[in-house]
């Protein structure tokens, strides 16, 4: 990532949570959960208001967190209608929120990166022809502002994380 998002503590009145920036998490510890989540969820809207959840594989690459989906499934859609969305890691206990714009990618050497990360993370064996751009989306999400927290120190590790775009 060309610059660090930019670390404070998040505003969340009645829960205790320290207002120092003491514990605040570095962004090193939020890479970790991006690289190292094998499910994420994935946060949209229907064109008409409604939320949707649905859990992707996603790969991190140091700027934006990429996934894919087939063409005409209701998140790829949502998106091409309303590029907002969020997506968020497995673990709850250690959670890593990501909010930012979702972008379909269509050059085929961007694709192909994208490939080759799933392969690598996942130890799958796709070729680019699997992700056949007539048939299948590949997404690009672009952070704008990031939320994490360890259960193990709830109040004092909650960071917010701004992106510079």
């Amino acid at each position: 990532m060309a610059t660090e998002p930019t670390p404070s503590r998040p505003y969340m009145p009645d829960y205790g949570i320290s207002e120092g920036r003491d514990g605040l998490l570095s962004w090193t510890w939020a890479e970790q959960q991006l690289r190292h989540s094998k499910n994420f969820w994935l946060a949209t809207r229907w064109p008409d208001g409604r939320p949707h959840v649905m859990p992707v594989w996603a790969v991190w690459d140091g700027e934006a967190i990429w996934f894919s989906g087939g063409l005409h499934s209701r998140k790829v859609q949502n998106v091409l209608v309303d590029d907002r969305c969020s997506i968020s890691t497995e673990d709850a206990y250690n959670p890593l929120v990501v909010e930012g714009v979702a972008v379909k990618v269509d050059d085929d050497t961007e694709r192909q990166r994208f490939v080759d990360r799933t392969n690598e993370k996942y130890e799958t064996e796709y070729g680019l022809d699997f992700f056949d751009p007539s048939t299948t989306a590949v997404l690009r999400i672009e952070p704008r502002w990031a939320f994490g927290l360890r259960e193990d120190d709830f109040t004092t590790s909650p960071t917010r994380w701004r992106f510079a775009r």
